[in-house]
């Protein structure tokens, strides 16, 4: 196998490097014992940490992204499944266009479909709830899951589904036992590529949210507004650490390489 060289490995070194100081410069602003951004040069302090319990308002928010978040992924997924088989298998007619629909939700910036919805679900009598969010959401992150459920179902040996039906396995038993499995590391990708999409969202989702709906990027937003403290950055470290101690447990009770590539250790 051919090794990397110094320049590529520089060059590594440099995008990881770009991409990770943003992370730790946020990370560090939010244990500064100063009331304004600042690295902590003075020390480390837990005070703005602490100051997130004074505002259960960035607490609810982020439950409602994270159910929101899970709700509108599976929800999206629920049609991606049964979308991809059938564009991977069957040749008919507008199936290209039809593609073309389901991922054209990426082709239109997101300003442009929460204004839209904005004016659909006020006109409707949705405005500001909670299933209008659902419904704005399970749009948007549609493509991500199918995309990723798409390219599992293309590569997929058709031999072992032909196997389970010539032992009389069923319609219900052959997707259960045989097509799921076979596809399932880009059904989990795409449902978590989804979420994240839902949980990240602020473009589109705050023309929708109203008090009580809103989720945690768009409470950022608001507070940024009339605010110039660390305490942003401080629900930013949460949820960061969030994200690595579940990705760690996932990593380390299941693998990361089975969820995202469908290859297991065999030590595990």
């Amino acid at each position: 196998m051919r090794r990397n060289g110094p320049l590529a490995l520089i060059f590594h070194a440099i995008f990881v490097i770009i991409m990770v100081a943003p992370i730790l410069v946020v990370c560090l602003v939010a244990f500064t014992p100063e009331g304004f951004l600042s690295l902590p040069t003075n020390g480390f302090s837990l005070r703005w940490f602490r100051t997130i319990a004074n505002y259960p308002e960035f607490i609810h928010a982020f439950w409602v992204s994270l159910g929101l978040g899970a709700l509108s992924s599976l929800v999206a997924l629920l049609f991606a499944v049964p979308a991809a088989l059938a564009i991977a298998r069957y040749r008919f007619r507008g199936r290209d266009a039809l593609a073309a629909l389901f991922l054209s939700p990426l082709m239109i910036p997101h300003v442009v479909l929460g204004i839209a919805f904005l004016r659909f679900f006020t006109s409707a009598g949705l405005g500001g709830s909670f299933a209008a969010l659902i419904i704005a959401h399970v749009i948007i992150v549609f493509p991500f899951a199918l995309r990723l459920t798409l390219a599992a179902a293309t590569g997929m040996d058709l031999s072992v589904e032909m196997a389970a039906i010539s032992l009389g396995a069923g319609g219900w038993t052959l997707f259960r036992r045989v097509t799921l499995p076979l596809i399932l590391p880009g059904v989990i990708s795409g449902w978590a590529l989804a979420f994240i999409q839902s949980f990240d969202d602020l473009t589109m989702t705050v023309f929708l949210a109203a008090p009580g709906t809103e989720t945690l990027p768009v409470r950022m937003f608001l507070y940024i507004q009339d605010n110039i403290d660390p305490l942003v950055t401080s629900v930013s470290a949460c949820v960061i650490a969030i994200t690595m101690t579940a990705l760690i447990l996932l990593d380390r009770f299941y693998g990361l390489d089975r969820v995202l590539a469908g290859k297991g250790d065999p030590g595990r």
